[in-house]
């Protein structure tokens, strides 16, 4: 299941969350079009990973102080955080497969 991360919620959803598995955060907006196309991707790779890792997705009009920090300046990206600090960043859409790999990698 994908989760939905807020400014409200990060620390404890990803940074906290990530010390015992990794998180991956997809940063989006509902209007960009290669955003919805990462979509059913994210949802796909929550399923095939189950417990091993938290997905999640972070919208960036909502929550800009996050984006901001991060430095995210293009959508999609997407971070993978392991204990509590950014280890993987993507950007662009990005396929089920490599993001399991990467996230198996991390676990």
């Amino acid at each position: 299941m994908v989760q939905h991360f807020t400014d409200d919620n990060f620390a404890t959803e990803v940074l906290e969350a990530s010390k015992t598995k990794p998180v991956l955060v997809d940063f989006f907006a509902t209007w960009c079009g290669p955003c919805q196309m990462q979509a059913p991707i994210l949802e796909e790779t929550a399923t095939a990973i189950g417990d091993k890792a938290v997905i999640g997705k972070l919208n960036t009009e909502e929550a800009m102080k996050t984006a901001q920090e991060y430095g995210v300046m293009s959508i999609p990206t997407l971070l993978i955080f392991k204990d509590g600090k950014e280890a993987k960043r993507f950007v662009g859409v990005q396929m089920k497969d490599d993001l399991i790999s990467e996230l198996k990698g991390l676990s």
